[in-house]
């Protein structure tokens, strides 16, 4: 099984010779960092650090993804971790082994079932996790405890999960259409951490998480009718 890792980054020079120094390399057979218009040494950075650069310069996390996954070489499994070093990439292994063992298509990495560090996740960001879970269990019959960006999917049921959302709202879609298509979700506890250097583009301006929460329910409540075009393996 050949597994790539992306790892979208937008100014996150400070952080990422963490991040790439705690992958376990053993496991992985490329990584991409996803150099989202960054104006400091990202690229740079993560090419010292053993990482293959890729520039989006359309700012948005669902851009970064995208452009990280069309990058990919010839892998059966893409992991997605964020480059604030907020995840713990020496858990890898945890994410991996539902898919090794075949009981999973996407596996989730869980902050509220594993060790958040305090005040890594502001209560704004659990209430947004557990009224979009909720949501889900409603509308798709899933049952899930948090939307984090740590996972793993097997490539071939990424694909075919058309993914369009450009912005925040790219976790989530794949989550509601991996449902969907019926794809075996499983949730593993994970570690989390404040993020190493700087503040969250996201979680950390009240207009930043307002107009993420909104992306994230809307992509939530847009795909319930949503079909795949080819029948899940």
């Amino acid at each position: 099984m050949r597994i790539g890792v992306i790892i979208p980054a937008y100014n996150e020079a400070a952080s990422l010779p963490r991040v790439l120094a705690d992958i376990p390399r053993q496991h992985v057979d490329e990584i991409i960092v996803v150099d989202n218009a960054s104006t400091d040494d990202t690229a740079e950075v993560a090419r010292a650090n053993g990482a293959r650069v890729v520039r989006e310069e359309r700012l948005g996390y669902g851009y970064a993804c995208a452009a990280g996954v069309a990058a990919l070489g010839p892998v059966d499994v893409v992991v997605q971790m964020d480059a604030d070093y907020s995840d713990q990439p020496a858990e890898l292994p945890l994410l991996l082994q539902p898919l090794i063992d075949n009981r999973a298509d996407l596996v989730l990495g869980s902050r509220e079932l594993g060790t958040c560090e305090v005040g890594a996740l502001q209560p704004h960001q659990r209430f947004g996790n557990w009224l979009t879970a909720q949501l889900m269990h409603g509308l798709y019959g899933v049952r899930v405890t948090d939307l984090g960006p740590f996972r793993a999917i097997r490539r071939t049921a990424l694909e075919r999960l058309a993914l369009a959302e450009r912005t925040y709202g790219w976790s989530v879609e794949m989550m509601v259409k991996a449902a969907r298509a019926r794809y075996r979700i499983v949730e593993v506890p994970v570690s989390y951490r404040a993020r190493y250097a700087g503040q969250s583009k996201v979680s950390g301006t009240l207009k930043g998480s307002l107009k993420a929460g909104a992306v994230i329910i809307g992509t939530t409540l847009r795909h319930r009718s949503w079909q795949p075009t080819t029948k899940n393996e």
